[in-house]
This record gives structure tokens, sequence and C-alpha cells, in this order.
């Protein structure tokens, strides 16, 4: 089974569309909340070189954010992604 893991804050816009779009296409993730704790945080940092939230991990490839996650389903790239054993 694939596993899916985005890094959120509550009150984040796009981590609710990116969220939005992983229950659409009936993903099962591991959601982490960044937002009140900071060694988590760090992790997503360390694992993405990024501090933005979402940060998206389909089994150990980094999407990246919210629109890399759209312009992958764009593309015809996010199914084949999510179908992949981990």
């Amino acid at each position: 089974m694939v596993k899916v893991t985005i890094y959120t804050t509550r009150t984040c816009p796009f981590c609710h569309r990116a969220k939005y779009l992983l229950d659409k296409k009936k993903a099962v993730y591991e959601e982490i909340d960044v937002g009140n704790d900071p060694a988590r945080r760090q992790e997503m940092i360390q694992r993405s070189g990024r501090n933005t939230v979402p940060q998206i991990f389909i089994n150990d490839f980094h999407v990246g954010g919210c629109d890399e996650l759209y312009e992958l389903d764009l593309e015809s790239k996010l199914d084949p992604l999510l179908d992949q054993p981990a």
C-alpha cells in the first residue's frame, strides 16, 4: 500500500485544498500538523528542504506543495503514484 504523508497547519487554505484532492482520490494519508510542534516542523524542513505547508510525500517521493500536487493530477501522473506499492 502506498504511504502518503502531508505536513499541514490547521489554518492553511492550501493544506485544505491538497487534502481535498487526496480525499477525492480516496488516498489514505498521514496528516502531521506542524502548527504547534516545532520538532515536527523541523522534521518537515529536513525532509523537504522547504518551510512552507503543505509538504506532501508519496512513499519517499517529495511531491512538493499543493500546486505541485494539482499539477501532477493535471498531467495524469498522480494516480500512478498513488497506485504504486510502498
